[in-house]
């Protein structure tokens, strides 16, 4: 193969992690061609965004890469719906940046410091549940866009401040007056948070081959466990779900934060097993610790 075309979101965010992939694929086959192609999705073109999410982000780019108008498609990890689309897969990730949320303040210097009756924005409904979970007193306002258009909102409104993910704000090198790191004991991150993810038709092993020299294969699995678990939950971006896996060793540690309507305290499950197992496996015996059923 001489040359391949990636597909991305416009977004700078991105554009970004694209050129990432890009410089990555050239480092380990010189000489290779790589066109990138800039998709709009109807997450892109939507001022509001409804509670069913599903592919929203992903969806338009899923279909050009079915239709072969691309070879490769860049996505951001926790944008990706749990139920992969057929046909595809994901065979390859980086190496996981920052998996932190990160409050971006105007004068406190930690949540705990936000004055009573403070505004924070942020358009997760899982941070909206973490944040009356911790701060129940606090008001949520919605907030849309991209990173540098939510920074500017802060600065345009009167909340207090905005709840980003550290990834974003680290690969896109923006420099905030003052962030503060949320811990993840209590604001467990999204599925893939900090992950980007190649995907690829299925049957495609020559493109496979070609990923494997970039692919990090600790985030992978950790990646797979965290999506298994959102299946079984039947949960996506949308959904008030935080799930984490890490490895440590030879074990993998996974943790999963569920909020329910009408519920302020989440119910949380934590499992540690060894990595010779599974990563679907690891994620299926902690759903079924905490729902009491297998699927």
């Amino acid at each position: 193969m001489n040359g391949i075309v990636l597909g991305t979101r416009g977004s700078e965010l991105a554009r970004t992690q694209t050129a990432l992939v890009e410089d990555a694929l050239r480092n380990a086959h010189p000489g290779l061609k790589i066109g990138i192609t800039v998709i709009k999705t109807s997450g892109d073109e939507k001022r509001t965004l409804p509670q069913g999410r599903k592919g929203l982000f992903t969806g338009e780019i899923e279909r050009a890469l079915l239709e072969r108008e691309i070879d490769v498609a860049v996505h951001s990890a926790k944008d990706l719906p749990s139920e992969m689309t057929e046909g595809l897969e994901i065979c390859a990730t980086f190496s996981r940046a920052a998996v932190e949320d990160v409050l971006v303040a105007k004068t406190a210097a930690s949540l705990a410091e936000v004055p009573r009756g403070a505004t924070i924005a942020t358009g997760s409904v899982r941070r909206q549940h973490q944040l009356r979970w911790v701060r129940p007193d606090l008001q949520i306002a919605e907030l849309r866009g991209n990173v540098p258009t939510r920074l500017r909102k802060l600065a345009e409104n009167s909340w207090e401040g905005i709840i980003l993910a550290r990834a974003g704000l680290e690969r896109l090198q923006i420099a905030t007056d003052r962030y503060v790191i949320l811990p993840n004991e209590q604001f467990v991150p999204a599925g893939g948070q900090g992950v980007i993810a190649l995907q690829i038709r299925r049957d495609d092993n020559v493109l496979r081959e070609m990923l494997a020299p970039i692919n990090h294969r600790a985030t992978l699995l950790c990646l797979r466990a965290e999506r298994e678990f959102l299946r079984l939950l039947q949960g996506d971006c949308g959904t008030p779900v935080g799930v984490l896996a890490e490895i440590d060793g030879d074990w993998m540690n996974l943790c999963a934060q569920v909020f329910t309507d009408g519920e302020t305290e989440p119910k949380v499950g934590r499992l540690r097993e060894r990595i010779t197992a599974q990563p679907e496996v690891i994620a299926a015996t902690l759903f079924e610790n905490m729902y009491g059923e297998k699927k």
